[in-house]
């Protein structure tokens, strides 16, 4: 399939956002979307290869900056220095910028003519899980799909408190992936998230894959593992296929 990509701004509270589009040729017609939230590291190619992949698989991909306040430029790189620069600037987020930048990707997705009205959802990755989770609030949104999402049972890096708070408030069908292995997302944590999500009554999946570690889908990652990337995949274009519908 042909994919068309471009980066352009998405205007919030007077803050522009830089965000990277990619989307199905559009003599195909309208086309569900998925708004894709980065990692720690900001919008990187990994990041865009995410959204290259929605697009691919006949969605538009939508990757948004939400460091655009403070750091819209930020790339760190994956290594511990990088993760501890991109914490710090993750502490300068909120809830509520975090729930406005999202609100305005909806919005903006509900004005391009090549985005089949109310089909949108959310793909977010590491603290890009935790966003899609505490999003999930919005209206307009039909799911998300948070992978290993840390701070949805730890506190947000500006000090909120975690992302289960908001689990009565969810809006939309979740589908949850974890690495068995993860040295930051134990057994405990994801037990705590499903009995949260169960007792109140949430429509959620939760996925746990044996034998990787956390950010099992990133491409550079050293637990990447193809049959499990491969699986993961395709539980998301399941998930998709669902929630679009």
């Amino acid at each position: 399939m042909t994919v068309l990509t471009s980066d352009i701004t998405i205007n919030v509270d007077g803050s522009s956002m830089p965000a990277y589009v990619a989307r199905p040729d559009p003599a195909s017609g309208p086309h569900s979307a998925v708004i894709v939230l980065q990692e720690i590291f900001g919008v990187n190619r990994e990041v865009k290869r995410i959204a290259d992949l929605v697009a691919s698989a006949g969605h538009v991909g939508l990757a948004i900056n939400y460091y655009h306040r403070t750091h819209p430029a930020l790339h760190e790189p994956y290594t511990d220095e990088g993760l501890q620069r991109g914490f710090a600037v993750a502490a300068q987020v909120s809830r509520a910028s975090l729930r406005a930048d999202v609100g305005a990707a909806i919005d903006w997705l509900g004005t391009q003519d090549f985005v089949k009205a109310g089909k949108v959802a959310t793909w977010g990755f590491c603290f890009g899980g935790a966003v899609a989770f505490v999003t999930a609030t919005l209206p307009g949104l039909v799911g998300a799909v948070c992978f290993y999402g840390g701070n949805i049972t730890a506190a947000l890096p500006n000090g909120e408190p975690e992302g289960l708070a908001d689990a009565k408030d969810i809006r939309c069908p979740l589908l949850l992936a974890y690495g068995e292995e993860d040295r930051w997302i134990t057994a405990e944590h994801i037990a705590r998230t499903s009995e949260a999500l169960a007792a109140a009554g949430k429509d959620f999946q939760i996925q746990q894959y044996p034998h990787v570690g956390h950010a099992f889908f990133r491409e550079s990652s050293e637990h990447m593992h193809s049959d499990v990337v491969a699986d993961a995949w395709d539980l998301v274009q399941a998930f998709f296929k669902r929630v679009f519908a």
